[in-house]
C-alpha cells in the first residue's frame, strides 16, 4: 500500500475561488494544476524524475515537465502572440521532450518548466479572453483557417495539464508509492 505524500490542503498549491469571475476562474485553475505537476515532482532524486515506470512508455515526471514547458511555449508565444517558431524539442521529433539525454537534472527541468509558465502568463496579461491568437492554422499550412481565442488556449492548458496531472500522479505512485490528489 502507498504512503500519502501530499493531500488537499498540504501544499502551497493555489486553490482556485470559489465565486469568481470568468478570467480568474481560467486562470486560477490552470496556475492549480501548473502547481500540482510541479508538486509531483517534489522530492524526488534526478535518476527518479528520469524514470518512465511504464513501459513501453518512455514517459517520466521529468519528460512531462518539458513536455509542458513545450505546450507552454506552443500555445503562448507561437500561437497566441504569433512568435516565430522557436520550438524546444519538438523539432527534433514527437517524443523529444521525453527523450532525456540531453537535460541531466530535475533542477534543469524545474527552471525550464518555471521560466515557460512565467512567459506564458505575462503573455497571457496582454490580452482579452476574446482576443484572437495571432497564428491561425492557415498560417501553418494547414488547408482550413482555425484560430482560437484566449478562453480557448486558457480551456485547452487545463485539459492539457489534467491528463498530465493523472499521469504524474500514476508515475509518482511506481516511483515510491506516494499518492494524492
Amino acid at each position: 500500500m502507498g504512503h500519502m505524500l501530499y493531500g488537499r490542503g498540504m501544499t502551497d498549491r493555489p486553490d482556485p475561488p470559489p465565486q469568481p469571475d470568468e478570467r480568474t476562474a481560467l486562470e486560477a485553475s490552470l496556475d492549480y494544476f501548473r502547481a500540482t505537476l510541479r508538486w509531483k515532482a517534489a522530492g524526488l532524486t534526478d535518476e527518479q524524475a528520469r524514470t518512465a515506470t511504464v513501459e513501453p512508455s518512455i514517459m517520466s515526471i521529468a519528460g512531462l515537465l518539458r513536455h509542458m514547458a513545450e505546450v507552454e511555449r506552443h500555445w503562448f508565444q507561437m500561437y497566441l502572440r504569433g512568435d516565430a517558431e522557436d520550438r524546444l524539442f519538438w523539432h527534433r521529433g514527437p517524443d523529444a521532450d521525453f527523450e532525456l539525454a540531453d537535460m541531466a537534472t530535475l533542477a534543469e527541468c524545474r527552471a525550464l518548466y518555471d521560466r515557460e509558465i512565467a512567459t506564458s502568463r505575462a503573455i497571457a496579461t496582454e490580452y482579452e479572453l476574446d482576443d484572437l491568437a495571432a497564428l491561425n492554422d492557415r498560417d501553418r499550412g494547414e488547408p482550413f483557417d482555425w484560430q482560437p481565442n484566449l478562453r480557448w488556449i486558457l480551456v485547452h492548458m487545463i485539459e492539457e495539464y489534467a491528463r498530465h496531472a493523472g499521469h504524474a500522479d500514476l508515475i509518482r505512485e511506481r516511483i515510491d508509492g506516494a499518492t494524492g490528489d
